[in-house]
């Protein structure tokens, strides 16, 4: 038995597969596959590559529930539905799985989407049991919950609400609007606007308070679906808008932390949504856990995975975040090496691809994060705004030498949290304006990027390297061979395979 998972419909369609060991075969982005980025719809390519990983008896699981949903849409004035499941998936796309009309007559099992995450979270996590906390803009009617979860005798993972938030309440909502607010993309962009917030002041929080008529229990004056007033803050810099937006969605994350750190029967935190994305935010938690588990895919894509998790019901075998397109062959360490050495910076599209929004070392940009001139020269390859920092990459047991980690977080292997940077002058393309960097640690996994971090240490006595995503502006993170090949020939830097 194979358990297929899917979200698709409104933004970021994702597809993934577990076999009835508890083995990831397949996690990938459609978004990949047809170079839409933020794709709502589950491509044919994307089916096309995870029927290599399904056999001929699977089911069918999907991330939400269409008529709560519906509920949802009312109550926000929208246009209803639809409601069929097989018509927001496609019958195109499941026909295209063999077998899946006369095996499974074609049903499609629906799930909460506040436990899709929950479940992504925690059956991936190393945990036995786990207070798990979801934050997001909102899925179906929910925009916060808190569950206990633990697994019983039998090995099923078993789920207890203990507390939540509804629409209109949201965290991510409050931010999403504060997005719009300086101009950005909601639902899109909120990481820009994170960004931003090292250049600014919180003069504005209090105003932004005054948004909540009870900020304790996260419940909104307005509705801030639609955004804020065209009049709200008008004349204000927008880097201040951004730190105090930063400011409130901080204390409103540790607000619902503190909530769960009291209602929850677990030591243990899984942290999932798209608001678990905020890694500036994320350096709080570890006054409340110790340990921590975020999923590097929380937002509604690894949803896919949490409804497939649902289907299987028992812990996931959880290795890494490369679960998507194969290019097969070697890690071209040598040759990524002669690159670095010669023009300061490469592209790799080698091996699986990330499942999630962040470049891991498969799908990256690469370059020396020691010149004084290297930060401006990778932002002119991906024509973005200059404000804007890079990630270090560093060998994990290096990284307290370099980074000053916030408490409650001995690693960050998929760029979850901030730290402080050392010695900011010694690595000018990776640190921010308030001296801080996403760090990336690499653990000793065997890992390509490993690989290429232990080589580049030895021969130059530095652990780390800038990396970003591979991609041409405007686009999802390059996929397959074609695609490192137009990035090739539209940027004229190399990319190793």
């Amino acid at each position: 038995m194979n358990y297929v998972g899917i979200s698709c419909g409104f933004h970021d369609a994702a597809l993934s597969v577990i076999d009835d060991r508890g083995n990831i075969l397949f996690a990938g982005h459609s978004e990949r596959y047809s170079m839409k980025k933020h794709d709502s719809k589950l491509c044919s390519g994307i089916v096309a590559d995870a029927k290599n990983y399904i056999n001929n008896d699977f089911e069918v699981h999907y991330y939400e529930r269409p008529y709560v949903k519906a509920v949802r849409q009312f109550i926000a004035k929208q246009k209803l539905g639809p409601f069929n499941v097989n018509e927001i998936i496609g019958k195109h796309n499941l026909y295209q799985l063999e077998s899946f009309k006369h095996i499974r007559q074609g049903k499609v099992k629906t799930h909460n989407h506040h436990l899709c995450h929950a479940a992504a979270g925690f059956q991936t996590s190393p945990y036995q049991d786990a207070t798990v906390v979801v934050i997001d803009a909102i899925g179906e009617l929910d925009t916060i919950s808190i569950w206990d979860a633990k697994y019983d005798k039998q090995g099923k993972a078993t789920y207890k609400k203990i507390w939540g938030r509804r629409y209109p309440d949201s965290i991510g909502l409050f931010y999403s609007a504060m997005t719009a607010r300086v101009g950005l993309r909601p639902l899109d962009e909120e990481y820009i606007l994170m960004g931003m917030a090292a250049y600014g002041k919180p003069v504005y929080a209090p105003a932004m308070q005054r948004l909540f008529t009870n900020i304790d229990e996260i419940g909104l004056e307005d509705n801030l679906h639609i955004g804020v007033d065209d009049d709200f803050l008008r004349e204000a810099d927008e880097m201040d808008i951004a730190a105090s937006a930063q400011a409130v969605v901080e204390q409103l994350i540790e607000t619902v932390i503190k909530k769960a750190k009291k209602l929850g029967k677990s030591d243990n935190l899984v942290y999932g949504g798209g608001v678990a994305l905020n890694c500036l935010a994320n350096r709080l938690i570890g006054k409340h856990y110790q340990n921590i588990w975020i999923m590097p895919n929380p937002g509604d894509a690894g949803n896919s995975l949490g409804a497939a998790a649902l289907g299987y019901g028992k812990k996931i075998n959880w290795t890494d975040a490369f679960l998507g397109f194969d290019i097969n062959g070697e890690y071209p360490v040598d040759n990524i090496l002669k690159e670095l050495y010669t023009n300061k910076m490469v592209g790799v599209a080698s091996g699986r691809a990330e499942f999630g929004p962040r470049a891991l070392g498969n799908r990256s940009l690469l370059a020396d994060p020691r010149g004084p001139d290297i930060k401006d020269k990778v932002n002119d390859i991906k024509r973005r705004q200059q404000f804007r920092p890079f990630a270090p990459v560093i060998l994990e047991e290096l990284v307290t030498d370099y980074f000053d980690m916030p408490f409650g977080w001995s690693d960050s292997r998929y760029m979850q949290v901030i730290a402080t940077c050392r010695h900011p002058d010694l690595f000018p393309a990776i640190v921010h304006a308030d001296g801080t960097a996403r760090v990336q640690t690499v653990p000793k996994d065997g890992s390509g990027i490993r690989k290429l971090l232990e080589a580049w240490y030895k021969e130059t006595g530095c652990p780390i390297l800038l990396n970003t995503s591979l991609n041409i502006r405007g686009e999802p993170m390059v996929n397959n061979r074609s695609d490192a090949d137009r990035f090739e020939k539209l940027y004229n830097l190399k990319v190793c395979s």
